[in-house]
């Protein structure tokens, strides 16, 4: 997994950068959020990062910030959303702001995200809701991975390829305390 991309800007597109590493070019498809953060061509980026693997392709997405990058993880775990999509909803505000609209139940701002319909703007805000923290004296955003052996253990099964239901389903009853073993047991299952 490449998870961050250090170098110089070579192509800066719309939906788009390359990053110059070594003498080896990356793509990375990024949201406008993060292409304002990205310097000019021939300047130095760091960039977060996440690779989609596919079996025609193989996907770099980028990220000016880890928060971003965790929030684009958390929207590829819910149904009907995939990268495209998920950059779509990046692209509509600051991190901060799109985690706003999440606790305060904004459908609205999701919907107007193209590709996204209601059923899929109140998946987003059931699905993602808890998964968010707002911490309120600074007033301050955080996107913070749920600490839930669970949540954990049903990410993990997310990025193994099952579908956020059938990932439920796995890990309905299966017994374990660590994240580690709720994954085995669920796999077990899985295998029967």
């Amino acid at each position: 997994m490449i998870a961050l991309v250090s170098g110089t800007v070579a192509v800066r597109r719309g939906d788009h950068v390359v990053v110059d590493c070594g003498g080896v070019g990356y793509r990375l498809s990024v949201s406008a959020e993060t292409l304002r953060r990205v310097p000019a061509v021939g300047l130095d980026v760091v960039l977060h990062s996440h690779m989609v693997v596919r079996e025609d392709a193989l996907q770099l997405y980028g990220f000016a910030t880890e928060e971003e990058r965790e929030l684009f993880l958390m929207l590829l775990g819910v149904q009907s959303v995939g990268p495209k999509v998920a950059l779509a909803v990046l692209s509509a505000g600051p991190p901060r702001d799109l985690v706003a609209a999440l606790a305060a139940g904004d459908t609205a701002r999701f919907q107007a995200v193209p590709g996204i319909g209601k059923r899929t703007a109140e998946r987003i805000i059931v699905e993602l809701r808890e998964k968010v923290g707002v911490s309120v004296p600074e007033r301050a955003v955080s996107i913070t991975r749920a600490d839930d052996p669970r949540a954990v253990a049903r990410e993990g099964l997310i990025g193994l390829g099952y579908s956020a239901g059938e990932a439920d389903e796995l890990l309905d009853g299966a017994p374990g305390e660590r994240a580690e073993d709720l994954i085995a047991n669920a796999l077990r299952t899985a295998r029967r």
